[in-house]
């Protein structure tokens, strides 16, 4: 009987290992849903060259110093979101980035390199306009807040966004050891002390995805008054564009400092 034990145990072993394996070798595939082509044509679309991958960026060109960069979801075709910015945005000049594998784009997405390639967007955007807001939904929130640590924003939205993803991914793997197997853990809240700018965090009302708990961690870890958070009450987490109120909520980027209000704020 001991030996049968002993076996079993040995098997189960074998088989939570097997499992842990795959879950770390197939773990990119549970966070990424490239779009491999854009569904709707920009006014402007232009390629940036990145080391490993060549990246294309949906554009609405406007003269002047104001910019907006945009970083979608992990399944988000960014050029769908054009309409609704270039309503909420008519005097910017807009940039979408499709993340690597995405849209057109080259190469393979992970966090180092989709933060690395955020910054070089910033650079390049920055060389011809000095008001620069970012936005960034779900998990391209993960990116704007590194970006917007690391670089002068003028403002930056945070849309449905988490303190980590490797939190997330532990409530959903609680049988096993995520935050050792994740590579890319896309923990805002250690960037979020590091942002300078007025912050808006958009959240839904009804999410399914990202825990209120969750959004309201990232928001303690903002320097005091730097950010506010907004609920979109009856929005989901992939419908929350589709409220009418979210291009008013937009709108506050717009604003100038003197105008905007920051404090927490229910």
């Amino acid at each position: 009987m001991q030996k049968t034990l002993i076996a079993l145990g040995m098997v189960a072993l074998l088989v939570y290992a097997g499992a842990c394996l795959a879950l770390f070798l197939m773990q990119r595939s549970f966070i990424y849903f490239p779009r491999a082509v854009a569904a709707l044509a920009a006014p402007k679309t232009s390629t940036l060259a990145v080391p490993g991958a060549l990246l294309r960026v949906s554009e609405r060109p406007v003269s002047g110093p104001r910019a907006v960069l945009y970083f979608g979801g992990n399944a988000e075709d960014v050029s769908a979101s054009l309409p609704l910015l270039d309503q909420a945005f008519p005097g910017h000049a807009l940039y979408l980035m499709h993340y690597r594998g995405y849209g057109g784009s080259t190469g393979t997405p992970t966090e180092d390199a989709l933060v690395a390639d955020a910054l070089a967007l910033y650079d390049r955007v920055a060389a011809g306009h000095a008001d620069i807001v970012v936005i960034g939904r779900s998990l391209g929130s993960g990116v704007a807040v590194q970006l917007a640590s690391r670089r002068k924003v003028a403002k930056l939205v945070l849309v449905t966004p988490f303190d980590s993803l490797a939190g997330l991914a532990a409530q959903q793997f609680p049988y096993f050891p995520v935050r050792w197997l994740l590579q890319d853990k896309y923990e805002s809240w250690r960037h979020a002390p590091l942002v300078k700018a007025p912050t808006l965090i958009l959240a839904a009302g009804h999410d399914e995805i990202i825990p209120a708990a969750s959004t309201e961690a990232l928001l303690s870890r903002f320097a005091p008054g730097r950010a506010t958070r907004r609920v979109i009450e009856g929005a989901g987490h992939n419908s929350i564009s589709d409220s009418p109120a979210y291009i008013a909520q937009l709108e506050w980027a717009r604003q100038d400092d003197g105008q905007a209000t920051t404090g927490r704020r229910p």
